[in-house]
């Protein structure tokens, strides 16, 4: 059970030596990244290229432990009691199986994604760390242990909001994406861009790189927002030759898809402003 990338999903030699050595390892696989690099849909495409169902569990700021294992509605049993409903009796019927649970519990291999899991509270992580290690919990209102028939392939995505526990570390196989160079870029365009002119792509891609090498941008375009932006090039049948900028303007066409704050707009009107002073 090897991952070799996909044709839909341009994998680095080092990304996927960290999937399959996480595999192998049988420990969870930690992918960092600044966000639109790829780290949410590497799961679906590990998923896909070793042939296993995906469950997705995305993580809020709102968002417990415990919900990934399950809930118990205490609520509902004791309004059920009190209307004198008959399945007051079986506590099972409370009892909300979480994101964890589905995987522990599943027939056939599965590949489990905790997207974003730095934007929950600083002890989600810690509060996991049995339950990943051993896969295995307790569900102690039914006095039941919940243990995994077959060791899912977990994937757990972080955008670096916060830093994670050491001992949650010392559990995973860590790998970071870095933002892709030029030529991988042109290698993740030509999947989804595969028509597009060579002249077109190299100005576009170079203006791309220029907006993010930019000092003083707020947020830098991802490869999915470079993605979009080629997309309305090529949607509004614009050549190389049209994205020249002049003076007047250091923003790109279409600079809605790229640039996605007011400062950035502005820090980019305010160099084309000293630029006509220097003129």
């Amino acid at each position: 059970m090897r991952f070799e990338g996909t044709e839909a999903y341009i994998a680095t030699e080092d990304l996927k030596t960290a999937v399959n050595a996480a595999v192998t390892l049988e420990r969870p696989l930690l992918v960092k990244g600044e966000p639109g690099t790829g780290k949410t849909e590497l799961a679906r495409q590990v998923a896909s290229a070793l042939g296993l169902r995906m469950i997705e569990w995305n993580i809020k700021s709102t968002t417990k432990a415990q919900q990934g294992l399950y809930e118990y509605d205490a609520v509902s049993r004791l309004r059920d009691s009190q209307l004198g409903e008959e399945r007051v009796h079986d506590v099972k019927n409370y009892i909300k199986k979480g994101k964890l649970w589905e995987a522990f519990t599943s027939d056939e291999r599965v590949v489990l994604l905790i997207d974003e899991v730095d934007k929950a509270d600083i002890e989600f992580p810690n509060d996991l760390l049995q339950e990943l290690d051993r896969m295995e919990f307790h569900v102690y209102e039914t006095g039941e242990t919940i243990r995994a028939k077959n060791r899912p392939v977990i994937i757990i995505t972080s955008n670096n909001e916060k830093e994670l526990p050491d001992a949650f570390l010392r559990r995973c196989f860590f790998h970071y994406i870095r933002f892709p160079d030029m030529d991988t870029m042109r290698q993740i365009v030509a999947v989804h861009h595969p028509a597009i002119k060579e002249q077109l792509l190299t100005t576009a891609l170079t203006q791309f790189y220029e907006i993010r090498e930019q000092s003083g941008l707020k947020k830098k375009p991802s490869t999915s927002e470079v993605l979009d932006w080629l997309k309305l090039l090529l949607a509004e049948d614009l050549s190389a030759e049209d994205l020249k900028r002049d003076a007047a303007s250091a923003l790109p066409k279409l600079h809605g898809a790229l640039l996605k704050n007011e400062q950035d707009v502005h820090l980019f009107e305010r160099l084309a402003f000293m630029a006509r002073q220097k003129r």
